[in-house]
């Protein structure tokens, strides 16, 4: 029965994720967190950042981590991963067929810019869950994230971020902890 939820939720969550992986999470967060409650929110902010740090797709990604930790087999994280990228796979076979026929519609085009500000919203939304007083929001986080901030605006190289953040991650907390 948890596969069947699991397939469902992460296929819904494919066929309405418009604008890429990262306005996928709240769409994820409220299946996961809210509706089924598989996670905590700390669990999924978890997830999302070892997502965020492994090669490929953020939603993949985060498919594949939930249906493992959901299920504890790998079947699960198959089982996610291929239900939030069979809509996508459906709807680019049948989107490059008719491309050629439909990039110049008027229909198509003002749905695709009726969808732009929809997208920015989900990834605010996204945005505005990670930042719960439950999850990883503190002043060593902010320090953190105000460092690569102004690193990335000097155009130091991501990975060199990514690794000195999470030194930074272990040093702050580790102990702490």
């Amino acid at each position: 029965m948890i596969y069947l939820q699991l397939f469902i939720s992460y296929l819904k969550i494919g066929f309405f994720g418009f604008g890429g992986g990262y306005a996928m999470l709240s769409l994820i967060q409220n299946e996961i967190v809210v509706r089924n409650q598989w996670l905590t929110n700390n669990e999924l902010a978890d997830i999302i950042a070892i997502s965020q740090m492994t090669p490929g797709p953020i939603a993949i990604n985060s498919a594949t981590y939930v249906g493992y930790t959901i299920t504890g087999s790998v079947w699960g994280a198959v089982l996610a991963t291929f239900a939030v990228c069979l809509p996508a796979m459906t709807i680019m076979v049948l989107v490059t067929r008719f491309y050629l026929k439909l990039h110049n519609n008027a229909y198509v085009s003002a749905a695709m810019k009726g969808m732009q500000p929809m997208m920015i919203g989900m990834i605010a939304a996204a945005a505005l869950m990670l930042l719960t007083p439950d999850t990883f929001v503190n002043i060593k986080s902010w320090l953190i994230f105000a460092v690569c901030f102004l690193a990335s605006i000097k155009k130091v190289n991501p990975i060199l971020l990514i690794v000195l953040s999470g030194l930074a991650g272990y040093l702050l907390y580790y102990p702490a902890g």
